[in-house]
């Protein structure tokens, strides 16, 4: 027999999901503040857009040693609340000594992502003990990290021009993470789009913003409803980034 489609509602944070040895923590989701997560296959770690708070969330999670062996960072896109810490948590790795290299992977055109690592690579050229590796996804290829194979796909995310009431698109993927068997799909920030409800469909686990408090449809962030018609075709789907 089936066992029946989970549909949840809106959870506090942590939110933890976890099968066998694939597993993901969503440490916060927060609109305009901060976004946080975890994510584990077998013993290795990676980090999906991290916003401010990353550092302390890690670090209680983690001894030093572990926190300085995660390898690879993948982002959504460039706003404040996925970015937010980024300078800390390299920062920390500098003064921990951490010596393997570093990938961070990111969708083209955004900016924000490689303005930090210039900066960065700029204040410590000369005492950096590792290495940072910019990964610029600009197509939509399946591709292996460690053991997880990783599908980037692209999402619909605006934001407004300052001071104005124009919107402009944001570069802005997806993730479907795959291993041992099984799928996360994450959306990041995004509005309704078809290439997210394909990488939804089927996965174990999908994790869809609900950003948006009108009940009428944007290109920014996707209504409740919207997030819930998408999650039922998922094993399992949790809705995050709700405004307070």
């Amino acid at each position: 027999m089936m066992k029946k489609k989970q549909n949840n509602s809106v959870q506090k944070y942590p939110i933890v999901w976890k099968k066998n040895d694939f597993s993901i923590k969503i440490f916060c989701s927060i609109p305009n503040i901060a976004t946080g997560i975890l994510l584990t296959a077998g013993k290795n770690h990676f980090i999906i857009d991290p916003g401010d708070g990353i550092l302390r969330d890690l670090s209680k999670e983690f001894g030093v040693e572990s926190l300085k062996n995660i390898s690879h960072i993948f982002v959504t896109h460039g706003h404040h609340d996925h970015l937010g810490g980024v300078w800390s948590l390299l920062t920390y790795l500098r003064v921990m000594n951490k010596t393997s290299s570093l990938k961070i992977y990111y969708p083209s055109g955004c900016v924000e992502i490689e303005s930090i690592y210039h900066a960065f690579t700029k204040v410590y050229a000369s005492n950096l003990p590792y290495k940072i590796e910019l990964k610029r996804i600009s197509e939509e290829k399946k591709f292996s990290v460690k053991n997880v194979s990783v599908k980037p796909f692209s999402v619909v995310h605006k934001e407004y021009v300052a001071n104005t009431n124009k919107k402009r698109i944001v570069p802005a993927l997806g993730f479907n993470f795959s291993f041992d068997g099984k799928v996360i799909c994450y959306g990041g920030d995004t509005g309704y789009c078809d290439s997210l409800a394909k990488a939804a469909k089927n996965a174990d686990l999908a994790i869809l913003e609900a950003g948006h408090e009108e009940s009428d449809p944007d290109e920014m962030h996707m209504t409740m409803e919207e997030a819930q018609s998408i999650g039922k075709s998922a094993k399992k789907y949790v809705l995050v980034h709700i405004p307070d």
